[in-house]
């Protein structure tokens, strides 16, 4: 039967068969070699909670979908012991990103949809459940998290070393043995490195399945390492990793210069003051910030972060920059706990308040640790540590081809800190004893 001004039926449902041949070849041409995982689709995938703005009232958080959805919305309820919350949800319009994976030649041709929301208006130490999705029919579970309380109080968070390497073979039992050992963390300290090839989206794939559910219930603060940069193209400049500022979304200092920003960030957590520092870049520019923010800082206690050790204890590695010019800050504003990562072994040791080989008054400065939670491993470097003793460094403890996490606990005026093993086995402990109003500390 033939259609007025129309061509034959049977020729438009060939036409349609043929078109539609030719999308699914070119569809399965483009996620060829591709994990199921790995591939968009309507429901949410890699889910990413991270601090932005105060942790008693605001929280973030970053999903991904393909390009069907364009409206995506998170729900957020106060926790309840049945699912009645869902009637008292309240619902945020997420800012949605469309992000081309081919800009990196590595990655299949995809494009993908980037969704955040930030949480605002939220009631301190409270424990709130939360969803994303399209506000129809693809929904990820109900998710918990709790707020921080508005003063001084006990928390336990976890800190990592880089992961970088084999990440869902060899990472993924330590972050899961972590999860473990302190399933109430309230958030978690990646310090640089997360993947080996920063603008590989296989990998950044295979650290959120490595993860699963962890990095949507752990308010993560993701610290920038060397592994995070590279080029997109031969004989180009380096850059960010192409996924780092669509999948976390990060408090902007604006008073930095833009290359940086979403990589430099001060987190204030219940008295607690972490600033995550970019070890790559603008390292000069950061040096006024961290005098700035150690400068103002009212917490009773402060700590840095940064991917690049500031006494390396592996061969061939030296951060001079930062004993040059950030050590001095980190003495004179009585920093109390110095996080890193970048060289594959594992040493934990301090500067005595008097910067000799012989510490006389048992006060401390600063605490520093490098670790490492891949696969990857250096050797120890012990001749090169002992030069140290020059900048008033003292080793404490150091190990080497050992997979390690760090659970943090403060409470009153102690800071407690553990490393683990990958087997879950306590290696390493040091406790900071500190007095509030003199600001002096010693360790026992």
């Amino acid at each position: 039967m033939l259609f007025k001004n129309h061509f034959p039926l049977y020729l438009v449902c060939i036409a349609c068969l043929i078109s539609n041949a030719l999308i699914a070849q070119h569809h399965s041409h483009t996620l060829e070699g591709l994990h199921h995982w790995e591939i968009p689709s309507k429901d949410p995938d890699r889910l990413m909670l991270t601090f932005h703005g105060d942790p008693a009232t605001n929280r973030a958080i970053t999903w991904r979908t393909d390009t069907t959805v364009v409206k995506a919305v998170a729900q957020i309820a106060e926790a309840t012991v049945n699912s009645k919350f869902e009637n008292s949800a309240i619902t945020f319009n997420a800012i949605t990103e469309e992000f081309d994976l081919g800009l990196y030649k590595g990655n299949a041709p995809l494009q993908v949809h980037y969704h955040s929301v930030i949480f605002n208006n939220l009631k301190p130490h409270t424990l709130y459940v939360y969803r994303v999705g399209d506000g129809k029919e693809h929904w990820s579970e109900w998710i918990q998290f709790r707020t921080a309380k508005t003063g001084y109080a006990p928390t336990e968070f976890v800190y990592f070393g880089d992961a970088q390497n084999d990440v869902l073979s060899h990472w993924s039992r330590v972050i899961r043995m972590a999860y473990q050992t302190a399933p109430n963390a309230s958030f978690v300290i990646h310090a640089g490195d997360l993947i080996n090839h920063s603008h590989t989206d296989s990998e950044w794939a295979e650290w959120y399945k490595a993860g699963s559910f962890i990095h949507s219930q752990w308010t993560a603060i993701p610290v920038v390492g060397n592994h995070e940069f590279f080029p997109l193209e031969n004989g180009t400049p380096r850059q960010l990793s192409i996924q780092w500022r669509p999948q976390f979304t990060l408090p902007i200092e604006k008073e930095l210069p833009p290359q940086i920003h979403e990589t430099v960030y001060t987190v204030d957590y219940q008295d607690i003051r972490i600033i995550v520092l970019n070890s790559n870049d603008q390292l000069e520019e950061q040096t006024k910030y961290i005098e700035e923010k150690l400068k103002n800082s009212k917490a009773k206690w402060n700590i840095i972060t940064c991917h690049h050790s500031v006494f390396s204890p592996a061969t061939g590695r030296d951060f001079q920059f930062a004993r040059q010019y950030w050590k001095p800050l980190f003495d004179k504003y009585n920093v109390d706990l110095v996080l890193n990562g970048h060289d594959h072994t594992y040493a934990r040791g301090h500067v005595p308040v008097r910067s000799s080989d012989i510490d006389n008054s048992g006060d401390i400065h600063t605490v520093y640790v490098t670790s490492v939670s891949g696969p990857k491993q250096y050797q120890l470097d012990r001749e090169q540590m002992k030069t140290y003793a020059a900048d008033g460094y003292q080793s404490d403890t150091s190990a080497e081809q050992t997979q390690f996490y760090q659970v943090i606990s403060v409470k009153d005026n102690k800071l407690t800190y553990i490393a683990y093993t990958a087997l879950g086995e306590e290696y390493d402990r040091a406790v900071i004893v500190k007095d509030f109003k003199t600001g002096k500390k010693h360790l026992n």
